[in-house]
């Protein structure tokens, strides 16, 4: 009986430690501001093969629209 009371003390605030915050990670932000950026350009996000931990290195922006350095009006 004690070790079943010990064990779920233990055991209960380390699944606890296991649950989301609820909160978008910096990766997923620096992610979605590197696809938005690309999209603007008319390009697509294509993965280069490094493992960084930073999305600006991890892809790069492959432009498939009408490339031109005139900027849209």
């Amino acid at each position: 009986m004690r070790i079943l009371i010990l064990s779920a003390a233990i055991s209960l605030p380390l699944l606890g430690a296991c649950g989301t915050t609820g909160g978008v990670n910096s990766y997923q932000k620096d992610m979605d501001a590197l696809e938005a950026e690309c999209t603007r350009s008319q390009g697509i996000l294509t993965p280069t093969g490094l493992q960084t931990g930073r999305p600006q290195t991890e892809y790069a922006c492959k432009i498939t629209g009408g490339a031109t350095r005139i900027p849209p009006r």
